[in-house]
């Protein structure tokens, strides 16, 4: 992928992004990403969505990245006190930095150069900012050779995001969205406007993007899995497109990525939904004394629950909380594991859902 001319500014030429074979996958793709945002609207409590999926996505993202962490430790580290391995820690802070975006955009309606630099200082936790050395070229892990020189320039860096922005913000664009999210996606990674993090910043983007255009209401939709599961053809297309600015067949990998993450998503909500309801009746029938529907939704919202959880959650002192989480482990609901000085009671069907793809 060595930069033979400058990256282009936006838009591509419409012809190129908009062949019978796209517009054939975006019909799929539009139709799976439409059940989803029905689909998610069925649950009473979005939070147990939004944690649960913005978490698996955190782990998905940063392992593109080499960062290689598991479910079970990043909710020990959300649910206790103890140091976090450096890969946990990462992992919980790109997990902040998609909450941040979503709260820019639910309050703004668009994103400004400011907000992308703070997703991106959330994700590393330095001050860099955008890149002003020149130099910064993105290599071939195993052969060292030079694959890909983004623009060197900051000025050229500034002007390029300039462009992009005003894309990402402009919700009546003659192109379809997913497509559109397409283009930007390769954009912002080609513009590779910071020394680290851009590959999770713009990830953040995508899902930001579909939020801005109300294809989704909540940040429950990440394309990560399906990257992580095709990581070599997502390099090659993206490498195609700069090359030879052939946009096909990588535009189409991104709406099959919507197509089928969408789906997936689809099927963790239902059993999701089937686990919660079969959850309240059981404990309806063996702990109707202790039996509050906040108390099993909480144990959605946080699969590793703890006493001061309950407290918060459902304003009762902590022998009370404590007594209703020991009884949901005496039914079979629950089962706690000490973690330093911590016990925490763990949501194990739920937690054997979120694992799936």
């Amino acid at each position: 992928m060595s930069q033979i001319n400058k990256l282009a500014k936006l838009p591509p030429k419409r012809e190129k992004v908009e062949t019978i074979e796209i517009l054939r996958q975006l019909s799929k793709s539009s139709n799976s990403l439409g059940e989803l945002k029905g689909i998610a609207k069925t649950i009473p409590n979005q939070e147990m969505l939004i944690n649960a999926v913005v978490l698996q996505e955190a782990k998905d993202s940063s392992e593109i990245e080499n960062i290689i962490t598991t479910q079970d430790e990043l909710y020990k580290a959300l649910a206790t006190n103890t140091k976090q391995p450096t890969q946990v820690k990462e992992v919980i802070n790109y997990r902040s930095a998609i909450f941040s975006g979503f709260e820019l955009i639910q309050k703004q309606g668009f994103l400004k150069l400011k907000d992308i630099e703070t997703i991106q200082k959330t994700i590393i936790e330095n001050n860099a900012g955008i890149r002003s050395m020149a130099g910064t070229v993105l290599k071939n892990d195993k052969t060292g050779e030079i694959v890909y020189t983004p623009p060197q320039e900051k000025d050229e860096i500034l002007d390029l995001l300039s462009n992009f922005l005003e894309h990402f913000n402009v919700k009546q664009n003659d192109l379809n969205p997913l497509i559109n999210l397409a283009i930007l996606h390769y954009q912002f990674e080609s513009i590779h406007p910071f020394y680290d993090g851009n590959g999770r910043a713009g990830r953040i983007l995508n899902i930001l993007y579909l939020i801005l255009n109300d294809l989704l209401d909540i940040p429950i939709l990440y394309l990560s899995s399906y990257i992580n599961e095709n990581k070599a053809d997502y390099y090659r297309l993206l490498n195609t497109v700069n090359n030879k600015d052939e946009w096909s067949e990588y535009i189409i990998y991104m709406l099959k990525a919507v197509e089928i993450t969408s789906n997936r998503t689809i099927e963790k909500i239902n059993s999701i939904k089937v686990l919660l309801d079969k959850t309240i009746i059981f404990a309806q029938e063996k702990a109707p004394k202790i039996y509050r529907k906040e108390l099993i939704e909480l144990l959605f919202e946080q699969p590793y629950s703890k006493i001061e959880f309950v407290v918060e959650k459902l304003n009762v002192e902590r022998k009370a909380a404590s007594r209703y989480l020991k009884k949901l482990e005496d039914i079979g609901i629950l089962t706690s594991q000490k973690i330093g000085r911590e016990s925490v009671y763990v949501n194990t069907k739920l937690i054997e859902i979120l694992k799936k793809h």
